[in-house]
């Protein structure tokens, strides 16, 4: 089964596509304004067991992201061609706490955690994500999360910014 879709919640890696996406995944996640969104042919990770749940539709908040991203051919990306071209990047850390504490360090562009940020809304993109605070455990599906060329962040999530800049 191909999904173009990973969330990282507290609980979870949940793998699918998102229903009727007409976008990409940054964008629409920062202008869904409804409290689910409709995720198809999911497999949920659970971030403690392992355990594997696999359903063909998850209704799942979009409150409860922290992290996605989009599989995708990423050669025709113009976003992120303009955000490799952009030399003002700032380097940050950012920190979420509570039932999961992950730490995520990398790229960003400068002042897009902030809510004045008017280019988001509730998520930004992350470039060269490093991604820290659970344990994979060979897990293949929870190991993709170390690789990522990018990611999309829940600044309203998030408990701690710590920018280098």
């Amino acid at each position: 089964m191909l999904c173009s879709d990973l969330f990282l919640t507290d609980a979870f890696l949940i793998k699918g596509n998102v229903e009727h996406k007409y976008t990409r995944l940054s964008k629409l996640l920062d202008e869904h304004r409804k409290t689910f969104i409709r995720v198809r042919d999911c497999t949920l990770i659970d971030l403690g067991s392992r355990d594997r749940i696999q359903t063909p539709l998850l209704h799942m908040n979009v409150d409860e992201i922290l992290v996605a991203h989009e599989y995708l051919d990423e050669a025709g990306d113009g976003a992120r061609a303009d955000m490799a071209a952009d030399p003002d990047l700032d380097k940050v850390r950012v920190f979420y706490t509570g039932h999961l504490n992950v730490e995520l360090s990398g790229f960003i562009r400068p002042g897009s955690y902030e809510v004045t940020d008017s280019a988001t809304r509730r998520f930004f993109v992350m470039r060269d994500p490093e991604l820290r605070g659970f344990s994979h455990r060979d897990d293949e599906d929870l190991k993709s999360l170390l690789n990522l060329p990018y990611a999309i962040v829940n600044k309203t999530r998030l408990s701690y910014v710590y920018d280098f800049n």
